[in-house]
């Protein structure tokens, strides 16, 4: 026996679902407009299926699915590439979305993107080894701590004190720690509509940046698109 899954979506329009996943490489499988409109999109084996329906408010919207694939860098890029050439940017607040590509405690890989109708995809490749070890010590556990509400539980106002917190501390910060905490401070910084502040700190991570910058590549990738995020601002 061979089955598949897919999810069906409520969408306001499937003219703007469809042109926001075309962006992301999808295919058009299906499509009517009566008596229902419907969509059918496809990328490789990713299959998503959506409905229109004109009362769907995509600021309450709960609906997400889980995509593991063999290659999520190589998937985020192209993700990342279809959205700049189509906005001129990698939106990173509002509706749609993408957020930052990075390794998570229970083992994945992942970042999540979320559509105009506020459908989130996780996107995520298991990690070899499986689940990271706890974070030991104050620095991490509060880098940790921020990411958790900001990612998980989109408490971008709580994930900013954690930050604030650890960057006023006469706790050592390593020149990486000091990014990811600079980098993920300008983030809900954007998300908060503090525009001066993100750009000081975009600014302030960008000095501070260690000059390989191995270890913290995923916040400098995330760094460049916040800064023509915040040179082109979302309304």
């Amino acid at each position: 026996m061979a089955e598949t899954m897919i999810p069906i979506f409520p969408c306001r329009s499937i003219d703007g679902t469809w042109e926001f996943y075309r962006a992301l490489g999808f295919e058009q499988t299906g499509r009517q407009t009566r008596p229902n409109p419907y969509l059918s999109v496809r990328r490789g084996d990713i299959e998503l299926q959506f409905f229109g329906w004109k009362k769907h408010d995509p600021s309450t919207s709960m609906h997400m699915c889980y995509v593991m694939t063999t290659d999520v860098e190589a998937l985020y890029e192209s993700f990342r590439s279809g959205l700049k050439g189509v906005l001129g940017r990698v939106p990173t607040r509002g509706l749609p979305r993408m957020n930052v590509l990075k390794d998570m405690p229970y083992g994945v890989r992942q970042f999540l993107i979320t559509d105009p109708d506020g459908i989130q995809l996780r996107i995520g490749q298991p990690i070899e080894g499986g689940e990271l070890p706890a974070p030991k010590g104050k620095v991490a556990r509060s880098l940790h701590t921020a990411s958790l509400l900001a990612d998980s539980k989109e408490d971008h106002r709580a994930a900013a004190r954690v930050l604030d917190h650890l960057l006023a501390s006469d706790e050592p910060l390593t020149a990486s720690d000091r990014v990811k905490a600079l980098v993920m401070r300008a983030d809900m910084a954007v998300h908060l509509e503090d525009w001066t502040l993100a750009h000081d700190l975009v600014a302030e991570a960008r000095a501070v940046a260690p000059p390989d910058g191995n270890d913290v590549k995923d916040e400098l990738r995330r760094l460049d698109d916040l800064a023509a995020a915040l040179a082109r601002p979302s309304p």
